[in-house]
């Protein structure tokens, strides 16, 4: 008896393979120009949108085609949300990401996750950020850089090296993972229970805090300098009393979530340099702690076992 030959894999579950396979990519590159997931899964969603209608038989290199438009779009949308921004109310913060599951979100250097860093990119152009991306985080080569940005070689050359130099007089020595999250343990202890002294040790004499609220919780709608305010504003007695504090991974480093009556109400991250903490941040924003908090179940999503089974609801 002859057999039934096996069904041919059809043209759009090979488009569904593909993408997914480069997903990671491709989320890791959105994330970093955007600073923010929920941005992020959008710009994919209209790359898979796009990849699903274009003619794939003319595509010599599906990665250079979805990164190329990937890179495109989070430009699109990184130049309407710097306009959006302005009239965000006190600090804009990054929105953090879980990375407990998918711990370098795609990047091949997981330093160019770090909050601290992502809120240096922002002082750079949408052009400028996605170029110091695709070249430091993903190690693309500058020929490739300037195809994705339609520029010139000479052009992308510049225009990284800027960036590497705005960035570098910003960064500071980092400390090991181990030494990061000892001083968040020594300044949350020393939060709760008021003792500024404490805290002040722990900080470098420069340290700044910055509250991201937009005006949705009562925090600072300015950045605290200096040593002495941000440790005195650290002990904000609204936020301990009864606080339930738990580590979380956040963007490669460990942050803490702090719940009040169950409830999630701040994420805190601290930027650590060889002179002590040098930047705390909080995280107050409704939305973008709600985010961190869905963002593992949405890679595991994205990024599990039978993931190109529902690409298109996981993007």
């Amino acid at each position: 008896m002859a057999l039934e030959p096996a069904p041919m894999t059809s043209d759009l579950e090979v488009a569904v393979s593909v993408f997914v396979q480069h997903r990671r990519r491709l989320f890791g590159i959105a994330y970093r120009v955007l600073g923010s997931a929920v941005e992020a899964e959008d710009v994919l969603q209209e790359v898979w949108l796009r990849w699903q209608k274009t003619d794939r038989s003319a595509v010599v290199s599906p990665v250079a085609f979805l990164s190329a438009t990937t890179t495109r779009l989070a430009i699109n949308v990184a130049q309407s949300a710097r306009v959006r921004r302005e009239t965000y109310i006190g600090p804009w913060l990054p929105e953090p990401v879980d990375t407990s599951s998918d711990p370098e979100v795609g990047a091949q250097r997981a330093e160019a996750l770090e909050m601290a860093l992502l809120l240096v990119l922002e002082k750079l152009s949408p052009t400028e950020r996605a170029a110091y991306v695709l070249r430091e985080a993903f190690d693309y080569a500058y020929p490739e850089i300037a195809e994705i940005l339609r520029l010139s070689l000479v052009n992308v050359r510049k225009i990284v090296s800027r960036a590497r130099k705005h960035l570098s007089d910003e960064q500071r020595e980092s400390v090991d993972t181990t030494e990061h999250r000892r001083l968040l343990n020594a300044f949350v202890s020393a939060a709760q229970t008021g003792d500024v002294a404490s805290l002040e040790a722990l900080l470098a004499p420069d340290a700044v805090s910055l509250s991201d609220g937009n005006g949705m919780r009562a925090c600072a709608r300015v950045p605290v300098l200096g040593r002495a305010r941000v440790a005195k504003l650290a002990t904000y007695r609204r936020l301990w009393p009864a606080a339930d504090v738990r580590l979380v991974d956040a963007n490669g480093s460990t942050g803490a979530m702090i719940y009040r009556d169950g409830e999630p109400v701040a994420l805190l991250h601290i930027a650590v340099s060889k002179a002590g903490i040098h930047q705390v941040m909080w995280v107050f924003n409704p939305s973008k702690i709600a985010a961190f908090l869905a963002s593992r179940s949405r890679f595991a999503a994205a990024f599990g076992p039978g993931a190109g089974r529902c690409v298109t609801g996981a993007v």
